[in-house]
Protein backbone atom coordinates (compact mmCIF):
# COMPACT_ATOMS: atom_id res chain seq x y z
CA UNK A 1 0.00 0.00 0.00
CA UNK A 2 1.52 3.16 -1.15
CA UNK A 3 1.49 6.06 1.46
CA UNK A 4 0.90 9.54 -1.38
CA UNK A 5 0.87 12.13 2.17
CA UNK A 6 4.24 13.06 3.77
CA UNK A 7 5.01 12.14 7.04
CA UNK A 8 4.36 15.73 8.72
CA UNK A 9 0.34 15.83 7.31
CA UNK A 10 -1.71 14.18 10.18
CA UNK A 11 -4.17 12.04 8.02
CA UNK A 12 -6.70 8.96 8.66
CA UNK A 13 -8.41 6.78 6.11
CA UNK A 14 -11.83 6.87 8.34
CA UNK A 15 -11.03 10.27 10.42
CA UNK A 16 -9.40 12.29 7.49
CA UNK A 17 -7.37 15.64 8.60
CA UNK A 18 -8.35 15.50 11.65
CA UNK A 19 -4.91 17.33 13.49
CA UNK A 20 -7.05 19.97 15.09
CA UNK A 21 -9.24 17.36 17.14
CA UNK A 22 -6.45 15.46 18.39
CA UNK A 23 -5.44 16.08 22.32
CA UNK A 24 -1.82 15.91 21.44
CA UNK A 25 -0.07 18.38 19.13
CA UNK A 26 0.81 17.42 15.40
CA UNK A 27 3.17 19.59 13.87
CA UNK A 28 6.81 19.69 13.98
CA UNK A 29 7.25 23.34 15.41
CA UNK A 30 4.51 22.58 18.53
CA UNK A 31 6.00 21.94 21.44
CA UNK A 32 7.09 18.96 22.60
CA UNK A 33 4.85 15.75 24.67
CA UNK A 34 6.99 15.56 27.55
CA UNK A 35 6.20 13.05 30.71
CA UNK A 36 6.24 14.01 33.86
CA UNK A 37 8.66 12.22 36.28
CA UNK A 38 5.97 11.16 38.87
CA UNK A 39 9.46 9.00 40.83
CA UNK A 40 9.81 12.17 43.22
CA UNK A 41 6.27 12.49 43.79
CA UNK A 42 5.97 9.34 44.62
CA UNK A 43 9.29 9.42 46.91
CA UNK A 44 7.63 11.96 48.78
CA UNK A 45 4.51 10.63 49.25
CA UNK A 46 5.87 7.51 50.24
CA UNK A 47 8.39 8.98 52.83
CA UNK A 48 5.23 11.08 54.44
CA UNK A 49 3.17 8.51 54.58
CA UNK A 50 5.87 6.09 56.18
CA UNK A 51 6.08 8.74 58.87
CA UNK A 52 2.87 9.34 59.74
CA UNK A 53 2.71 5.54 60.22
CA UNK A 54 5.51 5.80 62.45
CA UNK A 55 3.75 8.78 64.36
CA UNK A 56 0.66 6.86 65.13
CA UNK A 57 2.41 3.66 65.69
CA UNK A 58 4.46 5.56 68.46
CA UNK A 59 1.14 6.97 70.12
CA UNK A 60 -0.64 3.09 70.31
CA UNK A 61 2.43 2.18 71.97
CA UNK A 62 2.68 4.71 74.22
CA UNK A 63 -0.93 4.62 74.76
CA UNK A 64 -0.60 0.70 75.52
CA UNK A 65 2.31 1.28 78.01
CA UNK A 66 -0.30 3.39 79.88
CA UNK A 67 -2.81 1.25 79.79
CA UNK A 68 -0.18 -2.19 80.75
CA UNK A 69 0.87 0.14 83.55
CA UNK A 70 -2.45 0.66 84.93
CA UNK A 71 -3.00 -2.66 84.51
CA UNK A 72 -0.39 -3.79 86.81
CA UNK A 73 -1.06 -1.39 89.20
CA UNK A 74 -4.92 -2.66 89.66
CA UNK A 75 -3.65 -5.93 89.59
CA UNK A 76 -1.31 -5.34 92.43
CA UNK A 77 -4.22 -3.45 94.04
CA UNK A 78 -6.61 -6.33 94.00
CA UNK A 79 -3.97 -8.64 95.31
CA UNK A 80 -3.36 -6.44 97.91
CA UNK A 81 -4.83 -7.10 101.97
CA UNK A 82 -7.50 -4.87 102.97
CA UNK A 83 -10.34 -5.65 105.41
CA UNK A 84 -12.78 -3.12 104.31
CA UNK A 85 -14.91 -2.05 101.21
CA UNK A 86 -13.05 0.81 99.35
CA UNK A 87 -15.79 3.39 98.37
CA UNK A 88 -15.91 5.23 94.90
CA UNK A 89 -13.87 8.27 94.82
CA UNK A 90 -12.05 8.12 98.23
CA UNK A 91 -8.46 8.24 98.25
CA UNK A 92 -5.88 5.25 99.50
CA UNK A 93 -2.91 4.38 99.91
CA UNK A 94 -0.66 1.83 99.08
CA UNK A 95 2.03 -0.11 101.78
CA UNK A 96 4.41 -2.77 101.22
CA UNK A 97 4.49 -4.91 104.11
CA UNK A 98 8.17 -6.09 105.94
CA UNK A 99 6.43 -9.79 105.22
CA UNK A 100 6.63 -9.27 101.62
CA UNK A 101 2.89 -8.24 101.06
CA UNK A 102 1.17 -5.72 99.78
CA UNK A 103 -2.07 -3.70 101.77
CA UNK A 104 -3.80 -1.24 101.03
CA UNK A 105 -5.14 1.97 103.69
CA UNK A 106 -6.90 5.24 104.49
CA UNK A 107 -3.58 6.45 106.39
CA UNK A 108 -1.23 8.90 104.34
CA UNK A 109 2.12 8.22 104.29
CA UNK A 110 3.33 11.03 105.92
CA UNK A 111 1.42 10.22 109.49
CA UNK A 112 3.28 6.95 109.24
CA UNK A 113 6.29 4.96 109.13
CA UNK A 114 5.96 2.25 106.42
CA UNK A 115 6.91 1.67 102.45
CA UNK A 116 4.58 3.67 100.57
CA UNK A 117 4.49 2.64 96.77
CA UNK A 118 1.54 5.03 95.46
CA UNK A 119 -1.75 7.12 96.07
CA UNK A 120 -4.69 5.59 94.37
CA UNK A 121 -8.65 6.70 93.90
CA UNK A 122 -11.13 4.13 92.91
CA UNK A 123 -13.28 5.27 90.11
CA UNK A 124 -16.93 4.59 89.38
CA UNK A 125 -15.45 1.92 86.58
CA UNK A 126 -13.89 0.20 89.75
CA UNK A 127 -11.12 0.81 88.48
CA UNK A 128 -7.58 2.01 90.59
CA UNK A 129 -6.54 5.26 89.20
CA UNK A 130 -2.76 6.62 90.24
CA UNK A 131 -2.57 10.10 91.54
CA UNK A 132 1.50 9.93 91.93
Amino acid sequence: MKKNIPDNIVYSENEGYNASFLPYSTSVGAPIIKVDDVAAWKGRGVRNVNKEFENKFQELKLEYDKLMEEFQWNEIIYNAKFSFEPVIGEIYHLYSHEKGHNFLSLIPPHEWNKEHLGTFHLNSDKKWVKID
